[in-house]
């Protein structure tokens, strides 16, 4: 079986007998390499303490009174939350039920890193044994921000830290305005965009996020996306959805839509009250689909048959950013849909 998405920290996890995900002491020694948790080298001699205790012990018990002994104020806030945070994962049945918590009740004040991660883990774990690279670049977006441009008529997206990596270093290369003129017109820099010829290499790189997906022009990049979404429904509410694109929302009754990120639901509460999208932003929708709950016993009476418009768009900076956690929180399911 082919490996993919070792940064996940995936190896660090154990799959419990439900096929959720379930935190070990390895996993919240990751979280505490993390720089926030880092102590500087002027950190009170608590704080060097605490973390030593728990790098020894990463399940240790923290008493409030340990982190009240911390000098710095944003110390104390970090490892409030981290403490917080370890108890909850340990303490759950799986990471997918944290998850799925989070989804529907809010993050609160957890940082969205956090929450990127998690989905990492989780989408790895849904994704095990998956074979399609169109597949696992298209399910990057959950948990990746990318960036679009339109190239030679296509849509490409690109992950947007890759991207910002390349500006950088290519900056003083191009600081002149006949040097950019004379520069390559390849979209991204020197990314390769995934096709039939070249996504077998993606396996060698899946974390490097280094191949652009050809969203508007390819069908297979298209139906990855649909594809994971439907995986993503199924691992985390086991539910079985169909999803599949479209090219516009043609039906005259239609009853519910999730915007997959804040622009989407923008454009899709504007389209839901009859108003006139402003500006160009018809022209940053990056997908449209359709889903439909297999079993409608589990839908809200309110939807009934009809289906779920799913919007993607990229904000006025041309960046997607998809947030996952709105396919859990928005599914229109029955309040009395017994989910596994």
């Amino acid at each position: 079986m082919r490996e993919f998405w070792v940064a996940s920290g995936h190896h660090l996890t154990r799959r419990g007998d439900h096929g959720g995900l379930l935190a070990t002491p390895e996993l919240i020694m990751a979280y505490l390499a993390r720089p926030e948790l880092m102590p500087p080298a002027d950190a009170c001699p608590a704080e060097l303490r605490l973390h030593a205790h728990l790098l020894a012990d990463p399940l240790r018990p923290v008493a409030a009174a340990d982190i009240a002994a911390l000098v710095d104020a944003d110390a104390r806030e970090n490892w409030t939350f981290m403490v917080n945070f370890r108890d909850r994962l340990v303490a759950a049945p799986s990471l997918e039920a944290v998850y799925v918590s989070l989804a529907r009740k809010g993050a609160g004040d957890l940082p969205p890193i956090f929450l990127s991660q998690l989905c990492h883990l989780i989408l790895r774990n849904a994704l095990e044994g998956c074979d399609d690279p169109y597949m696992l670049r298209a399910a990057e977006l959950f948990y990746r921000s990318q960036l679009a441009t339109v190239h030679d008529g296509t849509l490409l997206l690109a992950d947007a830290e890759v991207i910002e990596a390349q500006q950088h270093a290519q900056a003083d290369i191009h600081s002149s305005p006949l040097t950019a003129m004379l520069a390559p017109s390849k979209a991204f820099g020197e990314m390769d965009v995934m096709d039939d010829d070249n996504a077998w290499t993606y396996w060698s790189r899946s974390d490097a996020h280094a191949m652009v997906m050809n969203i508007g022009g390819n069908p297979k990049a298209r139906t990855g996306l649909t594809r994971v979404i439907e995986r993503w429904i199924a691992h985390l509410l086991g539910v079985t959805v169909k999803v599949e694109t479209v090219a516009s929302i043609e039906d005259r009754d239609w009853r519910w839509f999730i915007g997959l990120d804040s622009e989407g639901t923008r454009i899709g509460n504007a389209l839901w009250n009859g108003a006139e999208l402003e500006g160009n932003a018809a022209e940053r929708i990056v997908a449209l689909m359709r889903l439909t709950i297999e079993d409608v016993r589990l839908v809200d009476e309110r939807v009934g048959t009809r289906p779920v418009y799913l919007i993607l768009a990229s904000g006025a900076d041309r960046v997607v950013r998809l947030k996952p956690q709105n396919l859990v929180a928005g599914l229109p399911l029955a309040a009395t849909a017994d989910l596994a």
